[in-house]
């Protein structure tokens, strides 16, 4: 069992991001990271650190519940679809093993699932 996001369509051949919940801690770790901040120190994750203090996009992202939760709405994922970009267009240079390899593709997946939505406008279902 895990998460899934796709484009909320009745189109069942969209393209989706599927994770293990443990997988999908993993990569919202990593992309914290890339966003300058360590999940661990942020509210809602064992830390004081209020989101508004780090300036980034994919707060939405990063600070959603793995079990319930809002959808993203179209605007919110053309807000986030720059930034997820930037991250799409590294190169993986081998560097951080495997899991960099695993984390940057479902970047791109993620981005292929977001622009979908934007052009659908439709919402990106989390679940």
């Amino acid at each position: 069992m895990g998460l899934m996001l796709f484009p909320g369509d009745s189109d069942l051949t969209s393209p989706d991001v599927a994770r293990s919940y443990g997988g999908f801690t993993m990569f919202r770790r990593w992309s914290a990271r890339a966003e300058g901040c360590e999940l661990d120190e942020m509210d809602g994750f064992g830390g004081e650190r209020p989101w508004g203090d780090v300036p980034t996009t994919l707060e939405p992202l990063l600070d959603h519940p793995d079990d319930a939760g809002p959808d993203f709405p179209p605007s919110r994922c053309a807000a986030m679809l720059p930034r997820l970009q930037e991250i799409a267009a590294q190169e993986h240079d081998g560097s951080g093993g495997p899991d960099v390899a695993r984390h940057l593709d479902d970047v791109r997946r993620l981005v292929v699932v977001l622009r979908l939505c934007v052009e659908r406008d439709v919402e990106c279902v989390f679940g």
